[in-house]
């Protein structure tokens, strides 16, 4: 028990230094805690691979995965995750797809965060076509989608002028009883608005004060003004 202990402390340790950004400090944390004997584990490895791949440093996140594996440790969800995340912030789309593709042959299942991270990077990079197939994949398979799918590509749509196709998936995260943040919904209904979809801007509307969400001045404003535009000022 004080063995495992010891583990989860390390660990703790590693992870606090990570955030604040010392990461370097954890690489020798890590080090003292093999002379002492003591293997980290998969979630210490993760930690260290997740704050390589924030601060750039994807490269030195692979050779990491590479001693955890070398030493038996199988990498996880996570530990593959934080990887996809890191080439996504790099926009390296082809290299996090081949880890996506690696995590799936070596039977570690994706899990929503993995594909949402998938997906962003493809909008991020204007390939529509891809995310888009991530997110047929997802409703086809699993796992189940969340608010940050949708918004996502919702987005994406809007800024890349694709409206109708916008709409159209906007009516089934309206169907499935979701609805994105407040944030994307401003974004979209001002969308709506400006590109004459007044109907689709009225049920976002509606569904927003259906949804809890609190609204203030600003989503009449953008209605109002959608409404005026089209000779609705009544």
């Amino acid at each position: 028990m004080k063995w495992l202990i010891t583990i989860f402390q390390y660990t703790i340790l590693v992870d606090a230094l990570c955030t604040e950004g010392m990461i370097s400090k954890a690489v020798e944390i890590v080090d003292t805690m093999r002379k002492q004997g003591i293997e980290p584990n998969v979630v210490t490895y993760s930690t260290l691979v997740d704050a390589h791949c924030k601060e750039g440093m994807v490269s030195k996140a692979e050779d990491i995965v590479d001693t955890m594996i070398k030493r038996g440790i199988e990498p996880d969800v996570i530990t593959y995750s934080a990887l996809v995340n890191g080439h996504c912030l790099q926009n390296e789309m082809d290299k996090a797809r081949g880890v996506f593709n690696l995590m799936i042959e070596k039977g570690c299942a994706p899990d929503i965060v993995t594909y949402n991270t998938m997906i962003h990077g493809y909008c991020k990079g204007k390939r529509l076509d891809e995310a888009m197939e991530l997110f047929h994949e997802i409703s086809r398979n699993g796992p189940i989608l969340d608010t940050v799918t949708y918004s996502t590509l919702l987005q994406s749509m809007f800024q890349l002028g694709r409206v109708l196709t916008a709409c159209e998936l906007f009516r089934k995260v309206l169907a499935s009883g979701q609805i994105p943040d407040i944030v994307t919904c401003l974004i979209l209904l001002n969308a709506l608005c400006k590109t004459g979809y007044i109907e689709e801007a009225l049920k976002l509307f509606e569904a927003m004060r259906n949804s809890g969400l609190e609204l203030d001045i600003v989503p009449y404003t953008i209605l109002i003004e959608g409404l005026c535009k089209v000779g609705h000022i009544k």
